[in-house]
């Protein structure tokens, strides 16, 4: 890996070349002690470009007397320098080193789980108690024999609870499980002595150790139940109610198990019938006793959340993307569990408002690491940058194609990571999406791919997907050519390696942003498509989006619309906006999230979305969708509604027999204060009180 310290030192905005070191971990050791004195002295932090030792690092500054002295550790070996392009990695390797030395992220308010170990242990017979007599002296075990009977034995002695019977529900989290399930066998366990004397009674031998009846075998003699005498643990015509208890920890041991979900709650195991997958549940499940936290990973403004008004339904697109059903319906809100909560992220990426947010790391955060890996690497003569956005499972894959580089006869070599692909670092690829991926290329990046290993729920990457094909249209209809946004979908780190290597630069933004990303969603897509529209090779004011986009107009059918202005009222953005001078339906672009409140709230099926980017300046002011004649009152002619909107109502009703006669059908067109004055100066007019019993 050819380093060059002074180019290096120049990118950074050191004033003294960098020194290059080929054994730092081992006889130029004392060199990282040095640097240990000398960030102590000046009160700063020490970046060590290498995590293959970190550990020895570490051990290193906590037994020297500059303990206290943060020490950051930045992968400049596989993410960066071994690749096919080594010798064109310097601005790559300053820009790595350059993120690396960013503040940590402010910690994200904690969730609390609390666990005292009672675990149920759930599936066939043999396999449940076997691992319950292994667990017995470590947990407080409680067995749910759901299958395979036959042949199974019960422990002479009665160390923990065994039931049998059938799941009917489950759910929970880490210390906070609720399972129910029903027997419907003869056999109470709980009343059983296991004496045998049912056992040696049957004459089907439909009766073994497990003390359940093979109701298959059975042929209704009873003699079981006359042995049994008055113990009455044999009862054929008992009905057991459905039994639900709470326990801290589930192994579920079932072929299909119990909690589908792609990502199963904290503290809920799901090995199968792999002997070693067991015993590595078994393993966690030991470490499991006590109290834990993990960030609260979102953050939810329910103030702009798009997702009801009037119970009528905008926008699901948080719930169906959660892959661990953590997002439910809460009225016109959505509720987050935040103990189901894995910090995927997704919801954050497909919310329309900016209401769901992603917490820790905050857009802020991630914003000020892109904004420093590119300007970084431009400042060092990077060119057409790919940022390559990935979490820990994509981090094996990089490493594995840095690590295979291998030199070929003449000096070439082969894999790894190009020269212009910055990897990113996320929790979870889901989590960064529309917002950072065009402040990336306002900031310079020519292109930004997600690195999706087949680890992701299928909803997260159909999400992503649909997030790029937006980006793309915004980008595309400004005239940058090729393709910026997209997946980089692999298996192995070949597959990578050739994935990158064949991806050809798109046109980037000739002059790279300045600002900040913003702490709100939509602000922070405002800042980037401005700055890309006011640099773009083709200006454009309208850009077609694919359906279910954030951004768009409306078309209101006015031959339909009887400017009733439900659809203002149940606006969640504000975007709808009526005038208290004239009857008219007002509209501000620039604020429609596309949620379809409007469209579901109208009575009269008269609006329509019109998904698009508009970039007039006419997008931030209100223009009229429709607008009518007031209708006066009749009796004071005061203006009270739309001509349509009343000769509509009295023509619906005019053949009602309440409204017989002229009188009621004139109070229609009055005003409320004139309606009720009417209704009191016509005194002979009949009422229900002139009705004889």
């Amino acid at each position: 890996m050819p380093l060059d310290g002074a180019s290096l030192a120049a990118a950074l905005g050191m004033a003294t070349p960098l020194t290059v070191h080929h054994e730092l971990c081992r006889r130029e050791i004392t060199a990282f002690e040095g640097a240990l004195g000398n960030a102590a002295a000046n009160v700063e932090s020490l970046t060590v470009a290498c995590t293959q030792e970190a550990p020895l690092f570490a051990e290193l500054a906590a037994g020297s007397a500059h303990a206290g002295v943060p020490i950051k550790f930045v992968n400049i070996r596989e993410t960066g320098g071994w690749s096919a392009e080594a010798a064109a990695s310097g601005p790559k390797l300053a820009a790595l080193i350059a993120m690396a030395q960013l503040p940590e992220p402010a910690p994200a308010a904690g969730v609390g789980y609390k666990s005292g170990g009672t675990t149920l242990i759930v599936g066939d017979a043999q396999a449940a108690l076997a691992w319950a007599e292994r667990l017995a002296g470590k947990l407080d075990v409680c067995v749910l024999m759901t299958g395979g009977l036959r042949g199974a034995e019960l422990p002479a002695t009665r160390r923990y609870p065994v039931s049998a019977g059938a799941v009917t529900s489950i759910g929970g989290w880490l210390g906070k499980f609720e399972v129910e399930w029903r027997s419907d066998n003869p056999i109470d366990l709980d009343a059983c002595t296991r004496c045998n004397a049912c056992i040696d009674a049957c004459p089907e031998s439909a009766i073994d150790l497990s003390y359940q009846i093979d109701l298959e075998r059975c042929k209704s003699h009873r003699a079981c139940v006359s042995a049994c005498g008055e113990v009455r643990a044999i009862d054929f015509s008992r009905r057991a109610a459905p039994r639900k208890e709470s326990f801290d920890l589930v192994l579920d041991l079932s072929r299909l198990p119990l909690i589908g979900l792609h990502q199963p709650p904290q503290g809920y195991f799901r090995p199968g019938d792999d002997p070693l997958e067991q015993a590595l549940a078994a393993a966690e499940l030991v470490t499991l006793v006590g109290e834990f936290e993990k960030p609260k990973f979102f953050s939810y403004n329910a103030r702009i959340c798009a997702h009801s008004r009037s119970a009528k339904s905008g926008c699901d697109r948080c719930i169906d993307t959660c892959s661990t059903r953590a997002i439910s319906h809460d009225g016109d809100h959505v509720r987050v569990e935040p103990h189901l909560c894995m910090g995927c992220g997704a919801c954050a990426t497909v919310c329309p408002s900016g209401a769901m947010s992603f917490a820790y790391p905050k857009i802020t955060d991630s914003g000020a690491q892109i904004k420093t890996l590119l300007r970084t690497f431009i400042a060092a003569g990077g060119r057409d940058a790919c940022l390559l956005i990935h979490d820990d499972h994509g981090l094996k894959l990089i490493e594995q194609a840095g690590r295979t580089v291998r030199a070929g006869r003449q000096g070439s070599a082969h894999g790894g990571l190009p020269a212009r692909v910055l990897p990113l670092h996320v929790h979870h690829v889901a989590s960064a999406g529309l917002d950072l991926w065009l402040a990336a290329l306002a900031y310079g990046a020519s292109q930004v791919r997600v690195l999706l290993s087949g680890s992701e729920a299928p909803a997260y990457g159909q999400a992503l997907v649909a997030q790029a094909a937006i980006g793309q249209a915004i980008v595309g209809g400004l005239g940058y050519t090729g393709a910026h946004l997209g997946m980089v979908e692999v298996s192995s780190a070949a597959e990578l390696a050739m994935a990158l290597a064949s991806l050809p630069p798109a046109r980037g933004v000739a002059q790279a942003a300045t600002w900040n990303v913003a702490a709100e969603k939509r602000q922070a897509l405002e800042f980037a498509i401005e700055h890309l529209a006011r640099h773009a090779p083709l200006p454009a004011e309208l850009i077609a989006l694919p359906a279910g986009a954030p951004f768009g107009g409306l078309a209101v059918d006015r031959d339909k619309c009887t400017l009733c202005l439900s659809c203002v009222g149940a606006c969640p953005a504000a975007a709808l906006a009526d005038n208290q001078e004239s009857p008219q339906l007002r509209f501000i672009e620039r604020n429609c999230v596309q949620c379809g409140i409007c469209v579901a709230t109208c009575p009269e099926d008269a609006i329509v979305l019109l998904p698009r980017l508009n970039l007039a300046d006419k997008a931030r002011r209100p223009v009229v969708l429709n607008e009518a004649e007031p209708f006066n009152c009749v009796r004071c002619a005061k203006p009270f509604g739309t001509r349509q909107m009343i000769d509509n109502m009295t023509a619906k009703l005019a053949a009602h027999s309440m409204f017989t006669g002229g009188v009621a059908l004139r109070r229609l067109q009055m005003c409320a204060d004139c309606r009720v004055v009417d209704m009191m100066d016509n005194r002979g007019e009949a009422s229900i009180f002139d009705i004889r019993k």
